[in-house]
């Protein structure tokens, strides 16, 4: 039964059965959300709130959709040669870059919302995590590498014992899957200013979890945030 108080609460019934009776109990999950789409407020000194799920997803074990550096739409070839903002090559750039020997120089370091997959897929305050938030999520939460569902990847719990789920649903390049169900890699709209043809992003497998750049064009996932 689903009723609406300024949050959504979702009542579940359990049956619990033991040897001597059996007991139906009621118990309340609260989800939150914002423009539609689930977040979970892990209690960080922000006041950063992190989305549920990945974007593409509907459920926080659902890999999602994976997205160039930049970009708003899926493709079958994550490489230089079909990325948006160059001319197909690393030294070619024509949108994000503040180093000449990278391309056009623009000097713009954060995605702009027309480029921002988060802001674009689901509107309204959500956008793509900065590499301090992402940096954050790492230094202020405790990770637990485990599965849901049968999915491999990491319970992050919060301050306040709130956890989300991140998927090791690996990454995408040029037209090859790449360490699914291993490792995850998430982007952030943060650019690399010291070599512009690379982007911040959060990387993990089972025995660590650290922040690093790679090349824009590569298809990673993201995990949407708002304040």
């Amino acid at each position: 039964m689903m009723k609406t108080i300024l949050k959504y609460f979702l009542f579940v019934m359990v049956l619990v059965v033991s040897s001597c009776d059996e007991r139906i109990i009621e118990f309340e999950i609260r989800k939150t959300y914002i423009d539609g789409y689930e977040y979970v407020d892990l209690g960080l000194p922000s006041g950063i709130k992190w989305a549920a799920y990945n974007v593409g997803a509907t459920k926080p074990e659902e890999y999602g959709g994976y997205y160039a550096g930049g970009e708003t739409e899926e493709k079958t070839d994550y490489s230089l040669e079909t990325y948006k903002w160059c001319n197909g090559s690393d030294d070619t750039m024509t949108k994000y870059c503040a180093d000449s020997s990278c391309g056009t120089v623009d000097n713009k370091t954060v995605l702009d919302p027309e480029d921002d997959v988060a802001h674009v897929k689901w509107g309204g305050a959500w956008r793509m995590p900065t590499k301090a938030e992402q940096r954050e999520l790492l230094n202020k939460c405790s990770w637990e590498w485990t599965t849901l569902n049968g999915v491999y990847g990491y319970r992050v719990t919060g301050p306040n014992g709130n956890s989300i789920f991140l998927p090791a649903a690996g990454y995408r390049s040029e037209r090859w899957e790449v360490n699914m169900g291993h490792d995850g890699y998430y982007w952030s709209g943060s650019l690399y200013s010291s070599y512009s043809s690379l982007a911040y992003y959060l990387c993990f497998y089972s025995g660590n979890q650290y922040w690093n750049n790679n090349t824009r064009n590569r298809g990673q996932s993201v995990r949407p945030v708002c304040k």
